[in-house]
């Protein structure tokens, strides 16, 4: 699956994934490889990605958008 993390100022985050889990406005969610279309405000909080190399890395967000449709996850974040 692909994930894209974009901000105000620049492209954060663009490459395959495993797993990716939100701070979303009702509690943390995660997303797997064939999730459901999805559509969801963001807080503040981390998002934590799994790469394809298992490799773990976290990025500190104020808020946002994540929309996820046929495998792909786009992310507007402050």
């Amino acid at each position: 699956m692909i994930l894209e993390i974009i901000t105000p100022e620049k492209n954060v985050f663009n490459g395959e994934v495993t797993s990716v889990k939100f701070p979303g406005e009702s509690g943390e969610f995660e997303v797997l490889k064939n999730h459901a279309s999805i559509i969801s405000n963001l807080t503040r909080g981390n998002i934590r990605v799994i790469t394809i190399t298992n490799n773990i890395e976290n990025f500190k967000i104020n808020g946002g958008v994540i929309e996820m449709e046929k495998n792909k996850i786009i992310v507007l974040a402050d």
